[in-house]
């Protein structure tokens, strides 16, 4: 069974445990039980203690406490625009140069963030489990490298990466940390709503290495409109098929797919702790909440 079809049997179940409780107090009182996840760090560490596969799925809320912008919510603006008006292959397609300026901005931030105790937690968690014969996976929705930097090894990103480029004409992928990307963007891609685009000719925008290509070069990023990577989503579902615990770390869970990985496990009957600074639409789904930032709570979990 996969975990689509345990998602629909999840569904059923819940409706199923709705309607019995109407008419039975007890019943009602289980299923409130059941909506509530716990705190208790204790009670999670007892699990975490017997975990053989582990995975975590992270979300721009790790990266935020490194003073990463999330583009998002009040003042999530790149000039006068949100992050969804820029990252669209449409966008892309009608002015190169302002989506590069956008890119190469958030590239040059992030040359000088480091990661925080979240990310270090995780690639120190792994590091230790893997001498024990256990397994830890990293599934982030983020582009911004910082699990990597911190030496987190088994790592999908399932949303790409801002330090990697696809040709627009041959397709080929390369890792890539010039700074400045290419010379015509140095010194550009300033925030502030008053700046004027930049403006720059496509044949000066990052091309192609590749022999006798010299291709318009785009961000190795998923847009909005844009698929997964089928391979990295096969390897996603595998890993999330075999784990024996999941946590979710600092993610709304309102972007999908992602938004779907972690309620799939707990609807087999999986262990899944939710460390965000609030709840989420998926909270009730879990076994396990820890409200606040996720550079405080995620250290004592995984120590």
């Amino acid at each position: 069974m996969n975990l689509f079809q345990f998602t629909a049997r999840r569904l059923v179940s819940q409706a199923s445990c709705g309607l019995k409780a109407a008419a039975a107090s007890k019943k009602q009182k289980f299923c409130l039980e059941m909506a509530r996840p716990s705190s208790n760090m204790a009670e999670f560490r007892e699990v975490f203690a017997k975990a053989k596969h582990i995975a975590i799925i992270t979300g721009a809320g790790v990266s935020a406490e490194s003073g990463v912008p999330t583009f998002r919510g009040a003042g999530g603006l790149w000039r006068k625009w949100q992050a969804q008006e820029l990252a669209t292959p449409e966008a892309f397609a009608r002015n190169p140069s302002r989506v590069w300026e956008f890119y190469h901005y958030r590239r040059e931030v992030m040359l000088s963030k480091h990661p925080n105790p979240a990310h270090i937690a995780i690639a120190e968690c792994e590091r230790r489990l893997s001498k024990q014969g256990r397994r830890v996976v990293v599934i982030t929705q983020n582009i911004d490298e910082l699990h990597r930097k911190a030496g987190t090894k088994h790592l999908l990103e399932i949303h790409g990466s801002l330090f990697k480029t696809r040709c627009t004409n041959c397709g080929n992928v390369a890792a890539n940390y010039k700074s400045p990307i290419c010379p015509a963007l140095a010194g550009k891609g300033a925030p502030d709503p008053e700046t004027e685009d930049a403006t720059i000719p496509v044949e000066d925008l990052p091309q192609c290495e590749e022999d006798g290509c010299n291709g318009l070069l785009r961000p190795h990023v998923v847009w909005f409109g844009e698929t997964l990577d089928p391979s990295v989503l096969t390897e996603v579902e595998k890993e999330l098929e075999i784990c024996d615990l999941c946590l979710v770390v600092g993610t709304s869970s309102v972007v999908y797919p992602a938004a779907m990985f972690a309620p799939q496990v707990s609807a087999r009957g999986v262990p899944v702790a939710e460390l965000n600074t609030e709840a989420t639409p998926a909270t009730n789904r879990f076994r396990f909440h820890f409200p606040g930032p996720c550079g405080t709570t995620l250290p004592p979990a995984l120590a």
